[in-house]
């Protein structure tokens, strides 16, 4: 029984003086805030102006289109009007009233879709770019991750890196204004899309 007890002490002891040299082959852990990224860089907010003035162009166009629409409408209900109206003028204007109608629901139903794909884009820019400051920062700082504060209960105040990243980026966005900031050249322009869905709108 004396001999158990002093076995379980050594390993004992033995357990406590290796835990120092177990801790310092722990990963050392930073994390980035994406949201705060995404709201306080330069980046974030150019590309969050970018996507309110897409969905107002888009809703511009759209309206530009029902305004036409309630016009011939109108056209419809004047028997004076419409008595003018030789019978393929009349004919014509169906037709046209059609296509637009058909229009609408298409930008409707699209509508959706070209914003899903900006907010898309702008969430692989920024993700691109909060990855490459973070990478720098890991280097430098000998981190072994970086990961989403998010994901964190709680980080170490000295292991917050979103406003070291912010100003990164920041820097990065000064040195890079005007160009294109995706790399995937393969990436749809969400404005392009805008262009094929609505090629004869012109935004009020």
């Amino acid at each position: 029984m004396r001999n158990l007890k002093k076995t379980l002490t050594i390993l004992t002891l033995c357990g406590i003086f290796s835990l120092p040299a177990f801790a310092d082959e722990l990963p050392v852990i930073g994390a980035v805030n994406f949201n705060s990224c995404m709201t306080e860089s330069k980046l974030g907010k150019k590309e969050q102006e970018e996507l309110q003035n897409l969905q107002k162009e888009m809703a511009n166009r759209m309206e530009n289109s029902d305004k036409e629409m309630k016009e011939i409408a109108a056209k419809f209900d004047d028997s004076e009007y419409l008595d003018s109206l030789s019978p393929k003028a009349e004919e014509e204007m169906k037709v046209k009233y059609q296509t637009l109608q058909e229009d609408m629901n298409r930008y409707q139903s699209q509508f959706y879709q070209i914003m899903q794909q900006a907010q898309h884009q702008i969430y692989q820019r920024l993700l691109s770019n909060i990855s490459k400051a973070s990478e720098t920062l890991a280097k430098k700082k000998k981190l072994d991750y970086v990961m989403n504060k998010e994901a964190c209960f709680y980080i170490r105040p000295d292991l917050d890196l979103t406003q070291e990243v912010i100003a990164m980026m920041d820097k990065s966005y000064e040195e890079t204004k005007g160009k294109k900031l995706s790399d995937n050249g393969e990436d749809l322009d969400a404005n392009q899309a805008l262009e094929e869905l609505m090629p004869n709108q012109t935004a009020g």
